[in-house]
């Protein structure tokens, strides 16, 4: 309906948002938070009145207002929304609002400034998870081009968030938190690598000093978008403060033609009292979509860290007849099976079977897997180039480069420019064609090295922004054509995290590092975007690859049990005792993954370093599983009383110890008293009083099933 008052006031998902719609250039957010209950048109109109700003001295004569779009025009001195101009001329828009368009939980804004000839096109939206999207899409309403340099998207914040969470990591140890005062000023990160990249940060968030999973007022804000970004934390002067996301443009990337317009990727906005409420509505957002898995996620063997590339069938079969006893219900094989393939510095882009490896294709080893019951999937890497490949030898001009010069190589590889119809053309025909031939029912696509210099031969314009819109459209038809088919997005580990990827993939490779303790942290702070049954999390060897250190089964599994479980570990040749323990952690996750992907991941805040507590509580609060990970010597001896989150308070509950033959108890230790005799607490007194933790060798865990009674 078109709205005639002058504030709207969304509401959904136990959130509000309040839109003041006055004023001279673009409305104003008076309020992004925690549902504000039925407002009267007038209680609504003087929320306005005591949200307004005095004039100061020294000051502007009418005090900025922190609107949808920021601009100079109204006086706005933190950073603009929108940036542009006509070779220079008209570079300071004054976009006016002309039109609303208002449910109870959406609001479209319609914008045009006539004289620098552009309109604007703001959707924000409440979804039942109380999650606040925003979208803004500019048009030039003119006759020449407008050359477009940045758009973002503006969120309020409350004065009280004097306080920054963000992530960042390298290879083998992605999202590592940082934090820091939220101080007058501007806190920034961003993306040029062509990809979001294993430093970026997945969601930039802002709250209370201190605040932390349980409990602390805190919002966030994450772009949906799989390549060049900008996050950033702003608080000015005259007491505003915000958060602002948008797509990182390249000079002259975006040249809007007449009558063209661009929208920014969406904007999510979430927040909560404590990370967990945050994230949980992210989740719950995520997990309404239609195209979100809805089956059981399969136990998956990878098998490169098991093999390499030494693709020999004998060993090859003898990994899947191990996988079929354990319990593995879909076997996939990574690199190394197509043409010219042998290493890492030669073949990417020649995407046929290798037929000296593979002289009777790879039917002889897919015939053995679905035989076994597994599904089969296969590696491909399908954006990347090795100059040594009779694709960049046919091609070169497919190759994203700047000025003529190729960029600087990384693994040994370049990339392919999508956007180049005859490449895409090319690499849909050739994954069509392994689909058609083989029954392949996953693709693990991976995604090896950052982009620089991402030009377009074509058009010598930056061209990062539209390979992310080829690769999007590249996934979709795959999918259109193969019904069924999963796609996992795998970017040198974790290097291509985000909500735009995972509305056209199944799953995201979290990390290419498996050790256990590593994965702890990798593990929490993806979680905060990434809901479980889309977080691959593998059992690798008793040495870990990328680290060197070596960890018992109990610790290896119990870390992969939250996440979709699969393996990453030679599984061929295990002792009887190994084989057997790791079916009883497979048995565990079956038995229990229906909670794992639809229940509310929860982290408790524990004082004790050495303590990791997480969990996953059923959506009715009727059951919940916790893993307690002991990550190094505690100062305490025992470590104390555990607090269990998350649950009904007045429900009462029966705890047990699930894997008390794999926790390392034994070293002198009395037994566990409450593990003794089944033990029935409320809700309330598992998250308020605890109860004692085993006694644990460090880096080892213990996994706690609790149920309603």
């Amino acid at each position: 309906m078109h709205h005639d008052s002058t504030v709207t006031h969304l509401r959904n998902g136990g959130t509000s948002v309040i839109v003041d719609l006055t004023g001279d250039g673009m409305p104003e957010i008076l309020f992004w938070g925690a549902d504000q209950g039925d407002l009267s048109a007038a209680e609504l109109a003087d929320l306005t009145l005591a949200t307004r700003a005095q004039r100061v001295s020294g000051g502007l004569d009418q005090p900025a207002r922190l609107t949808v779009l920021p601009q100079e025009a109204n006086g706005w001195q933190g950073t603009p929304g929108l940036t542009g101009s006509r070779q220079g001329r008209f570079f300071s828009p004054a976009l006016r609002a002309t039109e609303f368009v208002t449910t109870p939980a959406t609001l479209v804004i319609e914008a045009i400034d006539e004289i620098s000839r552009l309109s604007l096109r703001a959707e924000l939206a409440l979804d039942a998870a109380g999650v606040f999207s925003q979208r803004l899409t500019v048009t030039n309403t003119g006759d020449d081009v407008y050359e477009l340099s940045d758009l973002c998207v503006t969120l309020p914040l409350p004065a009280s968030a004097t306080e920054i969470l963000d992530t960042t990591g390298r290879h083998l140890r992605e999202r590592s938190p940082q934090r820091h005062a939220f101080t007058q000023g501007r806190h920034q990160r961003d993306s040029r690598k062509g990809r979001p990249g294993a430093d970026a940060t997945l969601l930039l968030a802002a709250g209370t000093p201190g605040f932390g999973f349980e409990r602390g007022l805190v919002q966030a804000v994450h772009l949906a978008f799989s390549g060049n970004h900008r996050l950033a934390a702003e608080r000015l002067v005259t007491g505003s403060a915000f958060l602002q996301a948008g797509e990182l443009l390249a000079p002259g990337e975006i040249r809007l033609a007449p009558g063209a317009s661009y929208s920014t990727p969406t904007v999510i906005g979430s927040w909560g009292d404590g990370l967990n409420e945050l994230s949980a509505r992210i989740h719950t957002r995520l997990r309404a979509r239609p195209t979100h898995p809805a089956t059981p996620r399969p136990v998956t063997l990878n098998t490169w860290e098991a093999v390499y590339f030494d693709h020999d069938l004998a060993r090859l079969t003898a990994l899947a007849d191990a996988a079929a006893r354990v319990g593995v219900e879909r076997y996939v094989l990574d690199d190394g099976w197509f043409h010219g393939r042998r290493d890492d510095t030669a073949g990417l882009g020649d995407w046929w079977v290798d037929a000296d490896v593979w002289p009777d294709g790879l039917s002889p080893l897919i015939d053995t897997v679905t035989g076994l019951g597994m599904q089969f999937g296969l590696w491909v890497e399908p954006e990347m180039v090795n100059p040594d490949s009779d694709l960049a030898r046919a091609h070169p001009d497919w190759l994203l480069q700047a000025d003529g010069r190729l960029p600087v190589e990384g693994r040994q590889q370049q990339v392919l420019d999508l956007s180049h119809p005859d490449a895409y053309a090319y690499i849909l025909e050739r994954l069509d064609a392994l689909l058609v031939e083989y029954p392949i029912g996953y693709l693990k696509w991976d995604h090896n090295r950052d982009l620089v210099d991402a030009g377009s031969t074509r058009t010598g314009a930056a061209a990062v922004h539209d390979n992310v819109v080829a690769l999007y459209a590249l996934l979709d038809e795959l999918k259109a054509r193969h019904p069924g088919l999963e796609i996992e997005s795998c970017a040198s580990g974790g290097a291509r995290v985000d909500l735009g990827i995972l509305d056209h993939t199944d799953r995201i490779w979290t990390s290419d590092c498996i050790d256990p303790i590593e994965r702890l942290t990798i593990q929490k702070y993806t979680g905060l975007l990434v809901p479980y049954e889309l977080l691959g999390a593998h059992i690798s060897g008793p040495e870990s690859h990328s680290t060197g250190r070596r960890h018992d089964l109990s610790l290896r599994a119990g870390v992969a049990l939250f996440g979709h479980l699969g393996i990453e570990w030679d599984i061929s040749a295990l002792s009887a005792a190994d084989e057997t323990e790791l079916v009883s952690w497979i048995e565990l996750y079956k038995a229990n993954r229906g909670l794992f992907h639809t229940g509310t991941s929860v982290h408790v805040d524990h004082p004790d370093p050495a303590v990791d507590l997480r969990g996953v509580v059923a959506a009715d609060r009727s059951e919940a599983m916790f893993v307690f990970s002991l990550v190094a010597t505690s100062a305490a001896y025992p470590v104390g009383p555990l607090r269990f989150t998350g649950l009904d308070d007045d429900t009462r509950y029966r705890v047990s110890l699930v894997n008390r033959e794999f926790t390392g108890i034994g070293n002198g230790q009395s037994p566990l008293v409450w593990a003794e005799q089944p033990l029935t607490l409320t809700g309330r007194a598992l998250r308020t009083i605890g109860l004692q933790g085993p006694v644990l060798f460090p880096e080892h865990p213990a996994v706690f099933s609790i149920t309603s009674v």
